[in-house]
């Protein structure tokens, strides 16, 4: 559809009337949410793929564009699935790829032919270089007052740091994250996974599913403007304002909770960690029954929440001495029997093999003609929807002549020739492909 018919005045976000097809007809299955939203995926790395990669997961039409040389995530080392960087391939299925140098004039021409039929921009440039290369936000949705633009920068389009280069342990530094992570006493340590920008890209589909919707009373788009780090700001919650509160600064949280002893990991006499989250006086009590430590219970040091917390150090000398003596799995399945919160700390490798065992969707099967790799699948799930089969990460220029010319009206002539000229790139499979 194009940006430039909006929405219609029956509230339909995407524009072309079918929105509210079959809604409360309890008939059928409806089609996955943002089928029809076509989306023109500018960013490159991880805090704007792993966006688009959800928009795609949820029905829309992602076309990447690339430059020449590709995202620069391809060239990420590490592992590899027929010959691709796995770091690309996590980020980027459910797109189609073109390839375009967007330093040329006729380069730029062509994205703009895209946007001008697309719903949403998304780009995480530093910025300035979108206005550098002729696609101004303000520019492009004055010319196509129905788009949403959304930007992604590390942090923000205005304000001081606007110019600085940004990547995930930047914004974890610089927000605070860092101080919390790690044991006390120990250096603050970058969270292992890349929160800053998975973040971002989380808070990026957020407004740009909240501007498709008032699109859909107003006709009109907007520009949504994230960034990274006061993406990373949100996420310190309760911890910002105990700072604030506190005139104090919160130290490394290690394994535990600031307000609730009873709270954290521990050993077992096996050196297996597990945790337990036993925060209300029932589940204190379990907790302490399971250990066969109920003299605990009425002792007035830890008689209520505040207390326990006031005394933490020498409950846990408590706890620890008495858990120590079993099991980690022991103590596992006693407390779980007993309704205590709990559960054994895993690595990545038996998580995802719980996930695979529990066969709920949380894992997908990403494949294509000659290989497969099994990816986390969106988390987000609709009742009664069709499921977007997962479709396998582009090769770089996959589909820039099946787009040049079966949908952007490219003779075959102009198509060969800015391959030829350097303008575009395509796939060698693709070259002359229709």
């Amino acid at each position: 559809m194009s940006a430039g018919r909006g929405a219609d005045a029956a509230g339909d976000p995407i524009g072309d009337g079918t929105a509210r097809a079959g809604a409360g007809a309890g008939i059928g299955v409806q089609r996955p949410p943002l089928e029809g939203v076509r989306v023109i995926d500018l960013t490159t790395f991880l805090s704007g793929p792993s966006a688009t990669q959800l928009l795609g997961d949820l029905g829309a039409d992602v076309v990447k564009v690339e430059a020449l040389a590709g995202d620069s995530s391809r060239a990420i080392a590490g592992p590899e699935v027929g010959g691709d960087s796995a770091y690309f391939l996590a980020n980027n299925r459910n797109k189609r790829s073109i390839a375009i140098d967007l330093k040329s004039p006729r380069g730029q021409e062509v994205v703009r032919r895209l946007i001008a039929g697309a719903d949403v921009v998304i780009e995480n440039f530093r910025p300035g270089v979108t206005t550098r290369l002729g696609l101004a936000p303000e520019g492009v949705v004055a010319e196509h007052p129905s788009l949403v633009w959304a930007s992604i920068s590390g942090f923000g389009q205005e304000g001081p740091w606007r110019d600085r280069p940004a990547y995930d342990m930047v914004v974890q530094a610089l927000s605070g994250v860092m101080s919390l992570n790690g044991h006390p006493g120990s250096p603050a340590a970058r969270l292992g996974i890349p929160a800053g920008d998975v973040v971002a890209g989380l808070y990026a589909v957020i407004g740009i599913l909240a501007a498709l919707n008032a699109r859909a009373e107003t006709g009109l788009g907007r520009i949504v403007d994230v960034s990274m780090l006061r993406g990373q700001l949100a996420m310190l919650s309760y911890q910002a304002l105990y700072a604030g509160v506190n005139e104090t600064a919160p130290g490394p949280q290690g394994a535990a909770h600031d307000s609730i002893a009873t709270y954290r990991s521990f050993r077992g006499g096996d050196g297996r960690e597990f945790v337990v989250t036993a925060n209300t006086p029932r589940m204190w009590e379990d907790f302490c029954r399971v250990l066969g430590l109920d003299a605990l219970v009425d002792d007035p040091r830890f008689v209520d929440a505040a207390s326990r917390l006031r005394n933490k150090h020498e409950l846990w000398d408590l706890l620890e001495a008495r858990i120590a003596e079993r099991p980690a799995a022991e103590w596992v399945d006693a407390l779980t029997a007993a309704s205590v919160p709990v559960a054994p700390v895993k690595n990545v490798l038996e998580a995802l093999g719980d996930a695979r065992a529990a066969a709920d969707g949380s894992l997908v099967t990403v494949q294509n003609e000659e290989v497969s790799f099994e990816n986390v699948a969106t988390p987000i799930r609709f009742v009664d929807t069709a499921d977007v089969e997962p479709g396998y990460p582009p090769a770089l220029g996959g589909d820039t002549v099946q787009l040049l010319a079966g949908e952007l009206g490219f003779t075959d002539d102009d198509v060969a020739a800015l391959i030829e000229d350097g303008i575009v790139g395509a796939a060698p499979e693709r070259v002359g492909a229709r």
